[in-house]
């Protein structure tokens, strides 16, 4: 249960940084969700690619925040199609 809280935080935190990088998005709370849903899309890729797991708090952020901006800019992608 702790870890999932702490998934959920890191994911929140991720998809706000997203928000802020990117400098638009889908709005706040929009980009809170995308960020937890970026947290699974950073570990995929991180696997996918043979990088070693994130330690850490700071580290599963820098993942999961990469995942946010890469599912952003793919959501943004299919908005426009």
């Amino acid at each position: 249960m702790n870890s999932f809280v702490w998934f959920i935080l890191i994911g929140l935190a991720a998809g706000w940084l997203a928000g802020r990088f990117l400098k638009n998005g889908f709005g706040v709370v929009g980009n809170l969700g995308i960020g937890v849903l970026g947290a699974l899309v950073g570990g995929f890729l991180s696997r996918l690619l043979g990088l070693s797991a994130a330690d850490g708090v700071l580290g599963s952020l820098i993942v999961a925040t990469i995942g946010a901006v890469v599912f952003l800019l793919a959501l943004r992608q299919l908005k426009r199609a």
